[in-house]
């Protein structure tokens, strides 16, 4: 016969082979196999439940993170609104402070203007006087009866005491 058209003999055992050979798989291979199988798909299935459950935590840690981060800035206005109020009061404080010290310093250097000006005056009035009594001691010395002799002198003297102090002013 041909290869197309196998014998009968040859037909039959190879059924009796295929059997042997089911059977033999079906008791002790596809139990393990299927076992096998089984393991992994339980496996799989596990390992899908906990990525669904790392999701769901990532998901609520996200939020979590969200909401710390969305205090963490109304915080941070709040700070700066704070350092902002206390910089306006340290600027007020530190202008008052300043306006005072400055009126008091301006007082104190009014007064020493003043004192000054006291003290020139009162050491114009001395030499004023200084310079009557010695107009007058000269006036004194001169022949008191001659009223032209003593206008004369009393211009001449206060011509030179005011030729002297000039001197001195502009030395000065």
């Amino acid at each position: 016969m041909g290869l197309l058209q196998p014998e009968s003999g040859l037909l039959f055992w190879m059924t009796l082979a295929f059997g042997v050979v089911f059977v033999v798989l079906a008791r002790y291979g596809f139990p393990v196999i299927v076992k096998a199988i089984e393991s992994r798909k339980e496996y799989i299935d596990s390992s899908l439940d906990a990525a669904r459950d790392a999701e769901r935590k990532c998901a609520t840690l996200e939020a979590r993170s969200q909401e710390i981060i969305d205090q963490a800035e109304i915080r941070r206005t709040e700070i700066l609104r704070e350092a902002d109020t206390a910089r306006k009061q340290l600027l007020a404080e530190a202008r008052q402070t300043a306006e005072t010290e400055s009126a008091r310093i301006l007082d104190q250097a009014r007064q020493k203007a003043e004192s000054e000006r006291q003290a020139i005056l009162d050491d114009a009035k001395r030499e004023i006087a200084a310079l009557a009594v010695a107009i007058t001691e000269r006036m004194l010395r001169q022949d008191l009866q001659d009223r032209d002799a003593q206008s004369a002198l009393a211009s001449r003297l206060m011509d030179e005491l005011d030729s002297k102090n000039r001197k001195t002013w502009t030395s000065d």
